[in-house]
Order: C-alpha cells, then structure tokens, then sequence
C-alpha cells in the first residue's frame, strides 16, 4: 500500500561509499542456506572471528535470534517464511550498504525466498553460502530434537521432513561439514569473499 506521507531523506544522508571508506572495507552479505543442524551458524561464528581478526568490521543475523525478537509472532507457514525472509533481507541490504558485512544465518528452504533475499539486498552485495550438510548427519546432530519431533508429526512445516528444501544450483560457495572441518570451511569462504571485501 502506497504512502504518501513517506519523504525518504536518503539525499541528506552520508554516502555508502562515505562508510566503506570510512570502514576500510565494501559492505557485503554472505547468505547461508542449510538444513536445520548443517551448522550454519557453527561456520558462521567462526568465520566471524577470522574476519575480525582480520580488521573487518562484521554482524551475524541468525534466524533464531531475529525470530525472538524481530520477527517474533511469525510461524513457519510459506507465507511467515516469505515474511520472515523479507524482513531479514531489508535489514542486511541497511548493514551491507553501511559498509557492514552482515552474515545472514537462515535455513530460507526455497529457491524463491532466497532470490527475493539476493533482489532486496542487491547481487552485488550478495553471497551465496550452500552448508549443503546430509539430512542424515544433520539429524544425528539433533541436539533441540526437533527432527525427532517432525518425525513424530509434532512440529509441521519441519524443512527436510515435512516442509521441502530446494539446494542452490549455482552457490558461491558450497560446503559440507560432515567431510570438511570448520577451519577449512571458513578458508573456503574467506578465499571467495576477501576480494569482494577488500579488493
């Protein structure tokens, strides 16, 4: 629904390019895209730290945390899902034009909800991060027990036991960590994302 008495005040605002020079860096957005357990946010924490430790100044968004807070109220249906993704995606397009690289940890099971990510925050300043971990290792890792509850019927919509889950055709960068350690993860990451960071 069109507002009128919106009168957005980008103009008077500094620059992108004023904050990334400012940073010393180009704001990007490192999307991760996995199954529940794949260790999305495992890899994340610890790519965190590397780009710290290398003077870039980042944030970790994580569906958990946002689900508490920003998008508390919306469930798991297709439709909260596409919600919950919109709204995340607005807020890494803010941090990414800040010159901020944000580190979007969320399951975003269909390709749709993770191309209307890719549109929102811009391909440019998009990532694609595929934890293409097995279901079946993710499962034994169940550390919550919601795959055990899917199993029973006792969570619906659980993306991999009863809601679907469409892997990226194209990723940047695709990793499993049941055959990969999470040192060499974060270097495969690192190796795709630094030159776009810091060119």
């Amino acid at each position: 629904m069109e507002n009128n008495n919106i009168y957005p005040i980008f103009s008077k605002m500094q620059s992108r390019e004023d904050k990334e020079k400012l940073l010393g860096q180009h704001g990007l957005t490192l999307w991760f895209t996995g199954l529940s357990g794949s260790g999305k946010s495992t890899v994340a924490i610890a790519l965190e730290k590397a780009l710290s430790e290398k003077g870039i100044f980042c944030r970790i968004i994580d569906g958990d945390n946002v689900r508490c807070g920003l998008n508390a109220g919306l469930g798991f249906s297709p439709e909260d899902r596409k919600e919950n993704i919109r709204r995340v995606a607005e807020v890494c397009r803010l941090f990414t034009q800040t010159g901020i690289v944000t580190l979007a940890t969320f399951i975003s099971p269909v390709r749709g909800l993770r191309e209307k990510a890719r549109e929102i925050i811009g391909a440019d300043d998009f990532m694609e991060i595929y934890v293409s971990t097995p279901l079946e290792e993710c499962e034994t890792r169940d550390v919550k027990g919601l795959y055990a509850k899917a199993r029973r019927g006792e969570i619906k919509e659980f993306t991999g036991v009863s809601a679907p889950f469409e892997p990226p055709l194209a990723p940047d960068v695709d990793i499993d960590t049941s055959r990969l350690g999470v040192e060499e993860c974060v270097e495969r990451i690192l190796d795709a994302a630094l030159p776009r960071i810091k060119p």
